[in-house]
């Protein structure tokens, strides 16, 4: 006698926490124990960035001209001071400190986003093979811990100074995320971007205060120097991809420019036609699009609009980490992230467009789940 259908589904909803859990677990574990030298390979950057200001050393090194090098810092100065307490570690306990905070932050990020019970547990059991996410954990790279910062604004973008401290904490891991005000201030949300400008004014004047003038000159100097979004090595910018697959560089950088132009255009599209979830999402993907660098696993984002679609019923999102998961690496093209990028750009305002109605009530059912 075969068990009803609603009977098998029930059970899978019941150990999808579990068997979740151990898979990411098992497999996270697992390829941070082989990754031998590469683990906190970014790790070290930022350590060592937090060393050199308790040496009273220069933070940004003046000849460095290309991202991508072993710890080299490219981060806002207020990060690093959040690192000090990591550099008075020994390296091995900071280390792996800091590789089960990342794991634990993708955890943690999934099940605050405000869709249903059993998505937030997909999108963990997604996680555990993606290889974006096992990457991020491996190098030590902030990925995760902005993963987390955009599902807590996702979760309460209502709430202005909520929203405006993931957003000013973000800006502070990496700059990009500095972009969502804009986005908070065209939804309505006045007083939250009030707030961010408030705190980068303050954070601004303590960084220049206590590190001196020269440290942010240093920054943007650093900034202009590694900009270079069509060149830099294994880059995966559209016209990056573009010009390894052999265009002259002049029409990689039209490929890139278009790009640019395509995530802005979105995000603005977005806030007008889809409700406020999509156009935030889109928002999100936006400021990595625009971004110069685009490394592969900066699409460990990309589970925030992927646990959206799912909650809106397209179940074929679950495709997207899983056509970039552990046991297809080095099967599938580079091309696969920047296209993987415009879908999350696209696909979420048109759903966004037919869920316009009941997404507010939506997101405040799941929300208090």
């Amino acid at each position: 006698m075969t068990e009803p259908r609603g009977s098998a589904l029930a059970t899978i909803v019941r150990v999808l926490p579990v068997v979740a859990i151990v898979a990411f677990v098992v497999v996270v574990g697992a390829v941070a124990l082989a990754a031998g030298p590469l683990l906190g390979y970014d790790f070290q950057a930022y350590v060592h960035a937090a060393q050199r200001l308790l040496d009273g050393e220069r933070l940004y090194d003046p000849a460095v001209n290309v991202a991508g090098g072993f710890a080299i810092y490219l981060y806002p100065p207020p990060f690093a001071v959040a690192f000090i307490p990591f550099a008075l570690l020994p390296e091995a306990a900071g280390t792996w400190l800091w590789t089960v905070l990342l794991g634990a932050a993708v955890i943690a990020a999934a099940l605050l986003m405000p869709v249903r019970r059993e998505i937030r547990w997909l999108i963990v059991l997604l996680a555990a093979f993606d290889w974006p996410v096992l990457y991020s954990i491996k190098l030590g790279q902030v990925g995760p811990i902005l993963l987390l910062l955009f599902a807590i604004g996702w979760r309460w973008m209502d709430r202005p100074a909520v929203l405006a401290a993931s957003i000013v904490a973000g800006g502070v891991t990496k700059l990009q995320p500095l972009a969502l005000a804009g986005w908070a201030l065209l939804t309505g949300r006045r007083r939250a971007a009030a707030y961010v400008v408030v705190a980068l004014i303050a954070l601004g004047l303590a960084s220049l205060v206590l590190l001196g003038p020269s440290t942010v000159a240093d920054y943007v100097a650093l900034l202009a120097r590694v900009s270079a979004p069509v060149t830099t090595p294994h880059n995966f910018t559209p016209g990056a991809i573009a010009y390894q697959a052999g265009l002259p560089e002049s029409v990689a950088t039209a490929v890139q420019l278009a790009a640019v132009v395509l995530a802005v255009a979105a995000a603005l599209v977005a806030i007008r036609v889809a409700d406020d979830e999509a156009s935030y999402l889109v928002a999100v993907v936006a400021t990595q699009l625009v971004s110069p660098l685009l490394w592969d696993h900066y699409a460990i984002l990309l589970l925030l609009p992927v646990a959206l679609l799912l909650e809106r019923g397209q179940w074929w999102a679950a495709l997207l980490p899983l056509a970039t998961a552990l046991p297809v690496l080095g099967i599938v093209p580079a091309a696969v992230y920047p296209i993987e990028f415009a879908i999350c750009l696209v696909a979420p305002i048109l759903v966004g467009r037919r869920a316009t109605v009941h997404s507010t009530a939506s997101r405040a059912v799941t929300a208090t789940s």
